[in-house]
């Protein structure tokens, strides 16, 4: 299994719950920037699962070295790769905060699955799922670099999806709305729309079984990104969003 932004908690929670689950991994590749807290879940899961694990060391900023993924034998690749950044007035017109954001969210993430997407291509066999997000379904003022980062990553895997269907590789792509994460703390969410790391993984895993295409964690934000995709645009570009 390879696991892109293995920091994530909802990275982490999948890798356990696959494994609570009886999926069967010769080793697990926990890429990240953050070494160190990598390492700290792969030891984790060695003593609770007996399940080997090595750490590899990617900065999505940097230019790409893929020597180091060249020995990597994998079905399975969960992209939790994300950055929220600043989205008030002042973080919105920072070309730094900016960069980063579309950078980490699709513009440097992209060429990295696309490696791992023909090595699965050439075997014909695997899947990858990608996290994007809500906010990609429609760009609201709140969060709209962000949200335009998504909304891109969502189309790319809707690409990749429909251009590896016929080479018996599946995509995946995964909408969360709300999450209670480090990401988002200190933000105000709505309890009942907001899910757990361990809530989004039992979503996301029943769905890798099934083979679903699109899933919202939790379901309830498919229907409510309906009415707010359906909102005609003379009355929804004067809504606090």
């Amino acid at each position: 299994m390879i696991v892109l932004g293995s920091t994530s908690e909802v990275a982490q929670a999948f890798v356990e719950e696959a494994l609570k689950q009886g999926e069967k991994f010769e080793k697990i590749y926990l890429i990240t920037s953050n070494v160190e807290t990598a390492e700290r879940f792969a030891r984790h899961i060695d003593v609770k699962f007996l399940q080997q694990a090595e750490v590899l060391d990617m900065d999505l900023m940097k230019e790409a070295d893929y020597s180091a993924f060249e020995k990597i034998n994998s079905n399975l690749l969960f992209c939790a790769a994300g950055y929220l950044g600043e989205g008030t007035a002042e973080g919105l017109y920072d070309d730094k905060n900016t960069e980063k954001i579309i950078g980490i969210n699709y513009a440097k993430l992209v060429p990295v699955l696309n490696y791992f997407a023909q090595k699965f291509e050439s075997r014909r066999s695997g899947t990858i799922i990608g996290l994007s997000s809500v906010a990609g379904d429609r760009g609201r003022q709140s969060n709209f670099i962000y949200g335009s980062a998504k909304a891109a990553f969502t189309a790319y895997l809707s690409g990749l999806r429909n251009y590896l269907s016929d080479k018996k590789v599946h995509v995946m792509t995964v909408k969360p709305g709300f999450m209670a994460t480090k990401m988002t703390e200190g933000l105000s969410l709505n309890p009942a729309l907001t899910a757990s790391p361990n809530q989004a993984a039992g979503y996301i895993f029943k769905a890798y079984r099934k083979r679903r295409n699109t899933v919202y964690v939790l379901p309830v934000w498919g229907v409510i990104m309906f009415v707010i995709r359906n909102i005609p645009e003379f009355i929804f570009k004067k809504l606090k969003l």
